[in-house]
C-alpha cells in the first residue's frame, strides 16, 4: 500500500506569515503552484496559502444581507462571517489571507485516505507533517494521478 511518504515532494516551496501577501503571489506564479504552506520560524506549519486565498481579495466587499420580520432587522449572514471576508480582502500579509489550520497528514496515511480528504475537502494541495506538526512534504493532486497513470514504459503503481 502507497503512503503519503511514498508520493510526497520533499523539496517544498514554503511562505512566512509576515510576508508581504504580493510577494507570495509572485511565488506562487513563479514556480506555478496552487497553493504553499505557511510556516513559522521552528518550522512548524502554521496555515496554507492558496490562489483561492488571493483570488478572494480581490472580490467586492460583501454586505451584510438583512430582512425585515415585524419592523426588526433580522441579519442573513453573521458579523462574524463579514469580519473574516473583509479581513481576507484587506490583507496584506501572508498571515491574514492564509487559510489558518490547514488539513495535514502524516508521512504513514494511505494514498486513499489522501485522495479521499481531497476530494471531500475539496482541496488540492496538502502538506504532509511530522509528529511536532513540522513540514516534511507535500502532495498535490498531480502527485496523487502519478500512482493511477503509470509514466511511459514503466508499469502501473498498485495502491494495494
Amino acid at each position: 500500500m502507497l503512503t503519503a511518504k511514498d508520493i510526497m515532494s520533499t523539496k517544498v516551496i514554503t511562505l512566512s506569515p509576515g510576508m508581504e501577501v504580493v510577494t507570495a503571489a509572485g511565488i506562487l506564479m513563479d514556480n506555478h503552484i496552487n497553493g504553499a504552506p505557511v510556516v513559522d520560524e521552528s518550522g512548524a506549519i502554521v496555515g496554507i496559502l492558496s490562489q483561492d486565498d488571493l483570488v478572494t481579495q480581490q472580490k467586492k466587499i460583501p454586505l451584510p444581507s438583512y430582512f425585515v420580520v415585524l419592523d426588526a432587522l433580522i441579519p442573513l449572514r453573521s458579523s462574524g462571517q463579514v469580519q473574516k471576508e473583509l479581513e481576507k480582502i484587506a490583507a496584506t500579509t501572508v498571515e491574514h489571507a492564509m487559510t489558518p489550520d490547514p488539513v495535514c497528514v502524516h508521512p504513514d496515511t494511505p494514498v486513499e485516505d489522501i485522495a479521499t480528504i481531497m476530494v471531500d475537502k475539496k482541496i488540492h494541495t496538502i502538506p504532509v507533517v511530522d509528529e511536532d506538526n513540522r513540514l516534511v512534504g507535500i502532495i498535490g493532486k498531480e502527485d496523487i494521478l502519478r500512482t493511477i497513470i503509470p509514466a511511459p514504459g514503466t508499469k502501473k503503481q498498485t495502491t494495494s
